[in-house]
């Protein structure tokens, strides 16, 4: 990177490097290499135990002395590093690299030691032997064992690189593709405070940040997907002599703080895509900020090991059903699921406790952990993130993980029966007992095309990174709702009116949600902008249409403070919704947050796929009274590309369809409304669920007749439901009525597909 990427602005600190053949030169020189080959030999044969062996291997190492010409090559190369810094005794990370790790079917993650802050050529010199004894503790002997390598023809190279002062302020790690999905349009960021050995390590839970590649070339734009907080709890700042590095506990400030600000999360992002294009594939990189010039250095990359062995062109999905209660929740590690029972190790002293085929909970891992993690079917861990240690041995392993509970080890006991879902989204969840999990393979090459759009329902954010390699035409409902429930939870007039609530329990926990916010509804807009973000980026640039809220009065109430604003009704489902909370003096504050975060996702972002949609509108003064509330609040139709589309849900919307195209782009149908307003049938009405039907021949006629007019007058028009995916004769009638889309939930994807292929078969044949 320093030869190659240095003059395209990638900082790298300098350093040099021990060569494989220094390696081979310090065994020969100290007639060591047939002694490792015996006391290998004799391990092998069972005359002695992985412990002594490795332990008598290291000793050989680190009581040898160095060749002269070795030696002096590695004092003059420290004293020209420490020249050039203008610093006697530079302090340098001594970090090892084994010539068999990184390779397509082998990763060697933290199989071999790195030691920081050390100064002094003596020192370094010590530190040096240790990375070569450091090839033989009894993780890498059993790792090289496992994988049938040689253990005399693995070598080790020593990276000597100055160190940056993250000490002063932070590091950390990040990836030039989604780590679990392997959705390969981001990168994802992780950091903490202090040198960044605690995130590897997985001792602290980092914030993390995802950065949307495709629209980094565009200096203008902001486009990271989301940004959470990390607790950070310690820090690694530099020791003395004896301990070069120690870890401290964080300030309050620093728990509360992001580690990076917008402008250096983009720097690292378009870093990301500069060192992936360089060599060709996904990345996998650590990065420091120097705490005293406030300059970003990248400190290491290797290839990405996980995701550059799988077979994109097939993915399985799992579903979880009959789900216990929820016991702990963190950060999803992989997309399966399992159930089984728990075995609880609280540190690596009871690693012989630990039951084979058990699911592993325990504080964290580090490398010592890895035998018995092959041993496991799932793992959970109180502490780390995505990029800690836990993590990447668990996508090495193929092993279900959810790191960063914060209290599983408290909650959780041995012989306690579990299910661990990874294939949620982001969020992994542990539940109580034993729950169905049943799988789906998809071979997405393997689908025929077809004419009628096919495109997703999706909600939740965290889970849209899953979907992908799924061939849709973009997203036909992203639900408001969902993001604002799950990653909001307040009521946007309660962060308006924060000062002026009187439920002094709801204020707290207002308080609490949005630490770091000085102006309260601020909060609400970055989260609602995120949280679409990621839905608009799956399938970027195809469109994603973006429902506007839909909650009903009392499901707006059960949001934190939103009972002092709700009216109580008799009949939510009919009452004050949709369009017309938008223009009501009672929400007009809180829709004009809702337009802030559209317009910061489309143009601060640069989501311009992001497509508006209107819900409940049931006149078309309305419609014209809505579209002026949103130009107020700078989202006019039709500038910057933006659409404007309606839901088709209300008798009132087909029968003056010509009218409603005067004033929307488009329609989708909401099947679930339009059939019990048009059937006078209550959908959660269980006395009449025999009358709740989406084919009856007067619903039909309504999508028909709608379908009609829009196609005449030019209008775009969909369908979001169900009913596509349940009956084949419902996908052939909207096929035969001429609808353009049909927007179903993932699962059905594949078998509404073909249900449209055999329509639009039968009309061909049909001439």
């Amino acid at each position: 990177m320093i030869s190659s990427l240095g003059a395209e602005g990638i900082a790298v600190p300098p350093g040099f490097a021990t060569t494989s053949h220094a390696y081979w030169q310090y065994i020969d020189a100290n007639g060591i290499r047939e002694k490792i080959a015996a006391l290998v030999e004799d391990w092998q044969s069972s005359r002695t135990s992985l412990a002594n062996t490795g332990q008598s291997v290291r000793n050989l190492f680190l009581h040898s002395a160095w060749p002269a010409d070795v030696e002096a090559a590695i004092r003059t190369a420290y004293r020209e590093l420490s020249a050039k810094a203008g610093i006697e005794n530079l302090s340098v990370a001594v970090r090892s690299s084994a010539t068999a790790e990184d390779l397509p079917d082998a990763s060697f993650a933290g199989q071999q030691e790195s030691y920081l802050n050390i100064w002094g050529e003596d020192a370094l010199l010590n530190a040096c032997r240790r990375c070569y004894a450091s090839l033989f503790t009894d993780r890498a002997i059993m790792y090289r064992q496992a994988k049938g390598f040689d253990h005399l023809s693995i070598a080790l190279s020593i990276g000597v690189q100055r160190m940056v002062r993250s000490d002063a302020s932070g590091s950390g790690v990040m990836f030039s593709i989604d780590t679990e999905s392997g959705f390969d349009k981001i990168v994802l960021i992780n950091a903490a405070w202090g040198l960044g050995e605690n995130i590897v390590q997985g001792t602290v839970n980092p914030d993390e940040y995802q950065v949307f590649k495709p629209l980094l070339g565009d200096s203008s734009l902001v486009p990271i997907i989301d940004k959470k907080r990390g607790e950070k709890a310690i820090k690694m700042v530099y020791g003395d002599k004896q301990t070069p590095t120690r870890n401290v506990p964080t300030s309050k400030a620093e728990q509360a703080a992001l580690v990076l600000s917008d402008k250096e999360i983009l720097q690292l992002g378009r870093w990301a895509c500069m060192i992936e294009k360089h060599y060709g594939c996904p990345m996998d990189m650590e990065w420091a900020k120097d705490g005293i010039t406030d300059e970003l250095f990248i400190v290491q990359a290797r290839p990405e090991t996980v995701h550059s062995r799988r077979d994109v062109a097939v993915f399985k999905t799992y579903k979880v059903r009959n789900k216990g209660r929820v016991l702990t929740t963190g950060l999803s590690i992989s997309d399966a699921a399992v159930s089984g029972r728990i075995c609880l190790v609280e540190s690596a002293k009871d690693l012989d406790k630990f039951v084979d085929g058990s699911i592993l909970v325990t504080g964290a891992t580090d490398p010592d952990w890895v035998p018995i993690m092959r041993r496991a079917v799932a793992l959970v861990t109180d502490h780390g993130g995505r990029t800690s240690h836990a993590a990447i041995v668990s996508r090495e392993l193929g092993l279900p993980a959810v790191v960063g509970t914060a209290n599983a080890t408290y909650v959780l006991h041995t012989g306690q029966d579990v299910t661990v879902s990874c294939a949620e989204g982001n969020i992994g969840f542990v539940y109580e007992g034993i729950s169905d999990i049943t799988t789906q393979t998809v071979d997405p090459k393997g689908l025929p095309s077809v004419r009628t759009n096919i495109m997703l329902n999706l909600a939740n954010p965290t889970a849209a990174y899953r979907w992908w390699r799924l061939p849709a035409d973009g997203i036909g409902l992203a639900r408001m709702e969902f993001v604002v429930s799950n990653a909001i939870q307040v009521h946007p007039m309660a962060l308006i009116h924060f000062d002026l609530l009187k439920d002094e329990k709801a204020k707290d926990k207002i308080a609490r949600l949005t630490v770091g916010y000085d102006h309260k509804p601020d909060y609400f807009v970055e989260k609602l902008a995120h949280g679409f973000a990621a839905l608009c980026a799956v399938f970027y640039p195809k469109p994603a249409i973006i429902r506007m809220s839909d909650f009903k009065t009392n499901e707006y109430a059960g949001l934190i403070g939103g009972a002092e604003f709700e009216p109580k009704e008799e009949n939510p489902m009919l009452g004050f919704r949709g369009a017309s909370r938008y223009y009501s003096p009672r929400y007009r504050e809180g829709f004009a947050l809702e337009c802030r975060a559209i317009r910061r996702l489309r143009e601060e972002m640069g989501f311009k796929n992001a497509v508006v949609m209107i819900p409940f509108c049931r006149t078309v003064g309305e419609a014209k009274l809505v579209l002026e509330v949103m130009a107020e609040n700078g989202l006019k139709r039709g500038e910057n590309d933006l659409k404007v589309y309606v839901m088709c849900e209300i008798p009132s919307n087909v029968i003056l369809a010509a009218q409603f195209t005067e004033h929307f782009d488009g329609f989708s149908i909401g099947s679930n409304d339009l059939t019990q307003l048009t059937l006078g049938v209550d959908r959660d009405a269980g006395e009449l669920a025999d009358l709740f039907n989406e084919q009856d021949e007067a619903v039909k006629w309504m999508i028909a007749r709608v379908i009609a007019v829009a196609r005449e007058k030019g209008c775009k028009i969909g369908i979001c439901g169900q009913a596509p995916s349940d009956h084949p004769e419902f996908a052939k009638f909207l096929v035969q009525a001429g609808i353009n889309s049909i927007s179903v939930i993932p699962d059905s994807f594949v078998a509404v597909m073909m249900h449209v292929v055999a329509s639009e078969g039968c009309m061909t044949s049909d001439g």
